[in-house]
């Protein structure tokens, strides 16, 4: 069962060998990420994670490694078994092969989920997720972008609801408001938001738990231009 789910972006810039510099904006982004992770080789060494990416629906076995090559750095990472990096490993699974490295875990199966799938489609895979974990506590890994037309630093044209779009989310997850994640609006994903189907698995989720959650915020800040929210998310009882 899952029992604690960390919520991280997922942009190449959270790995300091791919950038020139470390301000004090992203010094902190990454320190949260690496929290987040860490909080879930504590309650389990083995991890699940869900993103959104073109390439899905499929699932990325432990066995599966890459390498940042394609960012500009050939630094290699694994989901858990050593193998041969395979240089089309989407980024999600890089990201999430980057963080169990640096966390501790044994190994993650990254569920790669289709972008533009509907809510009630993205809330019956995180409680299939949940059911499909057994018994055993298992932590789960949300890698999610917030938008990314915030302002004149982001990669496209500012939009006016891109912001309180992301108060929303950030909102939301520091409160552990399932009911809010299910209701965010697909259609908004012309705002950048490329992680809004991982994160609408967690109502799937905590609805099968049939528990109480409690949330820590860790982050929530634009400092490019991108929403990023790092929280994470602890079942009661």
């Amino acid at each position: 069962m899952i029992t604690r789910i960390a919520v991280v972006p997922c942009p190449p810039l959270l790995v300091p060998e791919l950038t020139a510099g470390s301000g004090p904006e992203l010094a902190q982004l990454r320190g949260a990420c690496s929290r987040a992770a860490s909080s879930l080789t504590d309650v389990a060494p083995e991890w699940v994670a869900v993103a959104a990416d073109p390439t899905g629906p499929r699932m990325l076995p432990p066995a599966s490694a890459g390498t940042f090559a394609g960012y500009g750095v050939d630094v290699r990472v694994s989901l858990g078994e050593p193998a041969a990096p395979d240089p089309e490993l989407p980024l999600p699974g890089l990201i999430a092969g980057w963080l169990r490295e640096r966390a501790g875990a044994s190994s993650v199966a990254a569920h790669l989920l289709e972008p533009g799938a509907p809510a009630d489609r993205c809330a019956r895979w995180g409680t299939d997720l949940d059911r499909s974990t057994g018994s055993a506590p298992t932590g789960l890994l949300v890698l999610a972008d917030g938008t990314d037309c915030r302002d004149e630093r982001s990669p496209r044209p500012v939009d006016d609801r891109a912001a309180p779009l992301d108060e929303r989310i950030g909102t939301a997850l520091a409160e552990a408001d399932a009911a809010a994640l299910r209701d965010l609006d697909p259609a908004l994903a012309e705002l950048g938001v490329r992680g809004r189907a991982a994160l609408q698995t967690m109502p799937g989720v905590v609805a099968a738990s049939g528990a109480r959650w409690h949330a820590e915020p860790l982050h929530s800040a634009a400092p490019f231009g991108i929403g990023y929210h790092v929280a994470v998310w602890s079942r009661l009882g």
